[in-house]
């Protein structure tokens, strides 16, 4: 059975080089730790979310009652799960294991869609069910990176369904171009938003849900009273404002030119799986198991992918790092590829 709780942070050990952990290198910035160590002065107090929760509306433009703040997005997700009662839960795979794993024990029946390596994990509506009361996928996805269209999203919606859009990697694309976070005319979207990928938070357990006021309400209360805490409720004003969403932009931008410098550098034997366009790549080679402990001999950390449904052993995802990390991975690639090569049969 695929183990639904294994995670990227598993993968890691001192000594490795960390391109198994999605969250981009050299962060908190200065500025944002500054803010945190402050925070912790006002720490002897009750947390106050609604300075937060306003900050979160404004930079969505959207009303207040339709803000949950929460510790993290996977808390999200346990949230839903505990709110709803889906008859008929369909989870868009490969993805982030967490959606269907709360599903799953909260004791609702889950049904996956596995999207296609041949036609590049694209996203077709209408291979949804059309009883489907709740669907739930990424975007951009984890572990494929790949970036489907916001109409192809948005096709998914209809009353009578849950729609939950996991855009915890949204903001490693420039723009956010396909992102459905300002859309309250949809009926049923929920978006589930994260700071940690992009600011370096993962510790902090930092979210945002962005749904219809009457879901909102639901999931809040199954929350417990003051879910986040002072620390992270800084950071959820300081990383929404106009400076701050500049600052995610130019490194999104920085992260294409990251990001094709790895794909430049691969060496032949190794497939790039979709079309990468968030913070990873995700890679498929012979026998990958074998080469992902070779990889992690030769002190390299990556996120094996047997654990998400619809990948093999031989897949495996790669962080972007900056060029010359990436450069010196796939030298490391390289070697191991050519100096104890597949057997025949897997080749």
């Amino acid at each position: 059975m695929t183990d639904l709780h294994h995670h990227g942070d598993a993968e890691l050990a001192p000594g490795l080089v960390d391109l198994a952990v999605n969250v981009r290198a050299g962060t908190p910035p200065p500025w944002l730790r500054t803010l945190l160590h402050r925070a912790l002065d006002d720490s002897a107090a009750y947390p106050d979310a609604g300075p937060a929760r306003a900050a979160v509306a404004a930079a969505h433009d959207r009303d207040q009652s339709e803000v949950l703040l929460t510790a993290g997005a996977a808390e999200a997700f346990t949230l839903l799960a505990r709110a709803l009662r889906p008859r008929s839960a369909v989870v868009v795979h490969p993805s982030f294991t967490e959606p269907e794993a709360a599903l799953r024990a909260a004791g609702h029946p889950v049904s996956r869609l596995l999207l296609s390596a041949g036609d590049g994990y694209r996203l077709h509506p209408a291979d949804v069910p059309a009883d489907a009361d709740l669907v739930v996928l990424g975007n951009p996805t984890n572990p494929t990176s790949v970036l489907h269209p916001a109409a192809t999203v948005a096709a998914l919606a209809r009353p009578g369904r849950v729609l939950v859009v996991d855009e915890a990697f949204a903001d490693t694309v420039p723009g956010e171009p396909q992102s459905l976070a300002g859309r309250a005319d949809l009926p049923g979207l929920v978006v589930v938003r994260s700071l940690t990928k992009t600011w370096g938070l993962a510790g902090l357990r930092v979210g945002y849900t962005l749904a219809p006021a009457d879901l909102v309400e639901a999931m809040t209360a199954q929350q417990p009273h003051w879910p986040v805490s002072t620390p992270a409720l800084v950071a959820l004003v300081a990383c929404t404002t106009p400076a701050a969403r500049a600052e995610a932009h130019a490194a999104a931008a920085a992260l294409e030119d990251h990001r094709r410098a790895l794909v430049d550098a691969l060496p032949p034997g190794v497939d790039v799986v979709g079309e990468p366009r968030s913070s990873f790549v995700l890679l498929r080679v012979p026998d990958g198991s074998r080469v992902r402990e070779a990889l992690r001999d030769r002190g390299w950390a990556v996120r094996r992918g047997n654990t998400f449904p619809g990948l093999s052993a031989d897949h495996f995802r790669v962080a972007v790092r900056d060029p010359g990390t990436s450069r010196a991975f796939a030298a490391a690639l390289a070697e191991i590829l050519s100096r104890d090569p597949a057997p025949e049969e897997l080749r």
